[in-house]
């Protein structure tokens, strides 16, 4: 089956895609729908500028498309990007969001594409543990959550830190895998990468209780 998976450059997407490419689909295309602004309702913001470096990585040609972000129009802009790809199915990283899982759905029932969901409510510490089964090499890149502090940002999620998301949750409620944006994260390297992303320059920006990891100046290079 011919697929094009919906891509962010952070752990979910990039878990569904190693899904994916494990049982041997053909992943004709990377997606990544570009908002303008960091409202949007269904697409990742946080150093989306990166996509190209992280298909670049990965080895997969990437589609992408910007969109005002507005609610509900940027589902239609998804759709015409869609719309121009010879495919058979379309696969998201969604876990728990049913507002993003029915909407894929909907644009995939209209052009007549399965839709491939292939984390759809998986348990959470068990993907986090996949994670780092798999050597991602991830960094969390925006925290929006009671709980989090300046120091998460451009944190490495390792051992360390999936025990302290695990305190959060407890103390906080804050989702292990981060599905009601409580974080962000950007994928810089795992076992199927051709190549990685290496930052070079970055800087922490805060704005009371929650902040972003902006990435100035990064590169490809070979592992």
């Amino acid at each position: 089956m011919r697929l094009a998976v919906l891509a962010t450059g952070g752990k979910d997407s990039t878990l569904a895609l190693h899904r994916v490419l494990k049982k041997s689909y053909d992943v004709e295309y990377l997606v990544c729908m570009v908002p303008l602004s960091e409202d949007s309702w269904m697409f990742h913001y946080p150093n989306i500028c990166l996509i190209d470096l992280f298909a670049e990585a990965v080895g997969i040609p990437l589609v992408k498309a910007e969109t005002a972000g507005i609610k509900e129009k940027e589902v239609g802009d998804l759709k015409r990007l869609i719309g121009t790809l010879d495919v058979e199915g379309i696969v998201s990283g969604a876990i728990a969001s049913n507002y993003q899982k029915t909407r894929i759905e909907r644009i995939c029932k209209q052009l007549k594409l399965k839709c491939i969901t292939p984390l759809w409510h998986e348990n959470p510490q068990g993907m986090l543990s996949e994670i780092l089964d798999l050597n991602f090499e991830a960094i969390i890149t925006g925290v929006y959550a009671h709980g989090f502090s300046r120091e998460w940002l451009g944190r490495k999620i390792d051992d360390a830190a999936v025990a302290d998301l695990i305190e959060l949750n407890k103390q906080y409620g804050v989702s292990l895998v981060g599905e009601g944006g409580e974080y962000e994260t950007l994928v810089l390297d795992t076992l199927f990468f051709k190549r990685r992303i290496k930052v070079v320059e970055a800087e922490k920006i805060w704005k009371g209780e929650s902040g972003y990891f902006l990435v100035t100046k990064a590169e490809s290079e070979s592992k």
